[in-house]
């Protein structure tokens, strides 16, 4: 059984960061470990607190899988201050992990901010590099990218800035745009790829990028290519989507029960 690893928040509410991730790995068959670097009290009205775990106690996390269960692949979701960051992007590139997929989170889906603005400059210089994937929506993407981010013609332009800034590859994420189609484009040092659906009218998209990102990363802890990998994450999320519990009297969470999307044919 292949190992994946999630290094982020936990989610009081399940419907993100770390219980949306551990989740997600089980669907997909993966083993999954995790490293928590804050703690949120929060559902699906919105984030009440957050209180950030000590330095010491996320070392003593990440040193005890490494000398122990060494993912096959992994992922960062919110890592909350600068100082977390640089210490995550420590362990990983000394540990050499990979692959990684960082997930840039921010702000949650309530409005409520997750990441120091220290901490937004930390993620580009120290994350985005070791990355093997990056998977901004619009925001993040234009917050790591300096570059106003609107359109497709705009996220193709800070997919490859962030190719341009280490990253092997760049997922912008089209979920915040306008319209009833909706498009993620992927970019890669061999070029770009579209994956367009259409939108499911639903407010129950908490911990989309969170399920997706994990996804992500089980697939590839599996041995998929990263393309494949991408493609089986979107799938896997639009059906989560699909089938949301309508759970909680705000933005509701997906159904992490969907199956997971079978290996390729050899």
């Amino acid at each position: 059984m292949k190992i994946a690893l999630t290094i982020a928040g936990s989610d009081s509410g399940g419907g993100a960061g770390i219980q949306a991730d551990l989740k997600t790995f089980q669907q997909f068959g993966v083993y999954g470990t995790s490293v928590i670097v804050a703690l949120t009290a929060q559902n699906t009205r919105g984030v009440r607190a957050v209180e950030t775990v000590p330095e010491a106690m996320v070392a003593a996390q990440l040193t005890a899988l490494a000398e122990d269960l060494a993912p096959h692949a992994l992922k960062t979701g919110m890592l909350a201050e600068a100082a977390l960051v640089r210490l995550v992007a420590k362990a990983i590139r000394e540990n050499g992990w990979q692959p990684l997929v960082v997930d840039p989170v921010m702000v949650a889906s309530s409005g409520q901010r997750l990441l120091t603005t220290e901490a937004e400059d930390v993620i580009r210089e120290s994350l985005v590099p070791l990355a093997a994937l990056v998977t901004p929506n619009l925001d993040e993407a234009a917050v790591l990218t300096g570059r106003v981010v609107h359109d497709v013609p705009t996220m193709e332009r800070a997919g490859e800035t962030l190719v341009r800034f280490g990253a092997a590859a760049a997922l912008v994420k089209g979920g915040h745009l306008g319209g009833d189609t909706l498009t993620d484009v992927l970019v890669t040092p061999d070029g770009i790829r579209h994956f367009t659906r259409t939108r499911i009218p639903t407010g129950s998209t908490h911990g989309t990028g969170c399920t997706l990102s994990a996804a992500i990363a089980a697939g590839l802890a599996l041995g998929r290519p990263l393309e494949t990998a991408v493609a089986d994450g979107l799938d896997f999320v639009n059906r989560a989507i699909a089938r949301a519990p309508g759970l909680g009297g705000g933005h509701g969470p997906l159904d992490h029960t969907v199956t997971a999307p079978p290996p390729p044919p050899r």
